[in-house]
């Protein structure tokens, strides 16, 4: 699959016939392949990725001359073992890149340029690049001064005995409890819990200053106009609803978006261990962990 979508890359982003019409004739002419003396051998070393599972690849690209080019696909494992990291490219191309930065695709990927989803980059300080999703060309942000406040509650219904089948990401006020800073575009924030070890979305949003996109667990009261949820209806045969979060877990992730996965990326600069007992309508704070799951690495030439 890796072969044949980087064969497709290369179909797309660089014209392969020549087609001239002459005296009734077709006659075509073919790029050639670089010779072994205009190829250069690009190597990452990457630390903290995840699968992506059978839907997406990650890809990299070099941005030479203001443009951008493909440097090839590959996917890691549950090990975090990447599939390929060395890649043959223009030998001229690499020598002039700037930077190297890496996407998220689809692996029927509709388009010969990169997706929004740039997760790591890094300009070249002679030959490597040192990678970061702090880069501009990445996420941009570190998460290292994000915060965030939950209450167990559940305002969707008017039964009083469910209150710790709920989950809102607000403070004493009622008001925003998650300072987040602004993702870029093909990033989206999204809420967890996370019961027996099985994950649960309560919702995605770009804002933590307004509610989320998820209500399908609610009761039929409105709920505050901030991230959360309530889970009364539409649980499982395995997890019924409502339950009681006592000693479950809570997570804020960051997701490609377009998401390849239901279950929550690798990006979890929030995390809350809900106490046992746990209190309702009692604020409690969420544990800032974004410097123990950032992914890092370099890209040589």
């Amino acid at each position: 699959m890796k072969k044949e979508r980087d064969n497709l890359k290369r179909k797309i982003i660089v014209p392969i016939l020549c087609v001239v019409l002459m005296m009734g004739m077709l006659s075509g002419c073919v790029e050639e392949e670089p010779t072994e003396e205009q190829k250069a051998t690009l190597t990452l070393a990457i630390l903290g990725l995840m699968d992506l599972g059978p839907e997406a690849l990650y890809e990299g690209w070099i941005l030479v001359d203001g443009g951008v080019s493909s440097t090839g696909t590959f996917s890691v494992d549950d090990s975090g073992i990447l599939s390929d990291t060395t890649f043959e490219i223009n030998k001229g191309d690499l020598t002039n890149a700037t930077a190297f930065i890496l996407t998220i695709e689809p692996v029927l990927d509709p388009s010969a340029d990169p997706s929004d989803t740039h997760i790591l980059a890094g300009d070249f300080s002679d030959d490597i690049a040192t990678l970061s999703i702090m880069h501009t060309a990445a996420i941009g942000d570190d998460f290292s001064t994000s915060t965030g406040v939950y209450k167990l509650a559940t305002p969707t219904t008017e039964n009083t005995t469910d209150e710790k089948s709920g989950i809102w990401y607000i403070n004493e006020t009622g008001e925003k409890g998650l300072d987040l800073p602004t993702l870029p575009t093909g990033w989206i924030y999204e809420g967890w819990i996370v019961i027996d070890g099985t994950a649960i979305s309560t919702g995605r949003f770009s804002d933590s200053n307004m509610s989320d996109d998820s209500d399908i667990y609610s009761g039929n009261l409105t709920g505050p106009e901030f991230p959360g949820e309530d889970l009364i209806i539409n649980g499982t045969l395995e997890i019924l609803f409502p339950t009681t979060l006592d000693g479950n877990t809570a997570v804020i992730s960051v997701e490609p978006d377009p998401d390849n996965d239901a279950d929550p990326f690798l990006l979890k600069p929030l995390i809350a261990t809900i106490p046992d007992p746990a209190v309702e309508h009692t604020v409690y704070n969420m544990t800032n962990q974004a410097a123990s799951i950032l992914p890092t690495g370099t890209a040589s030439r």
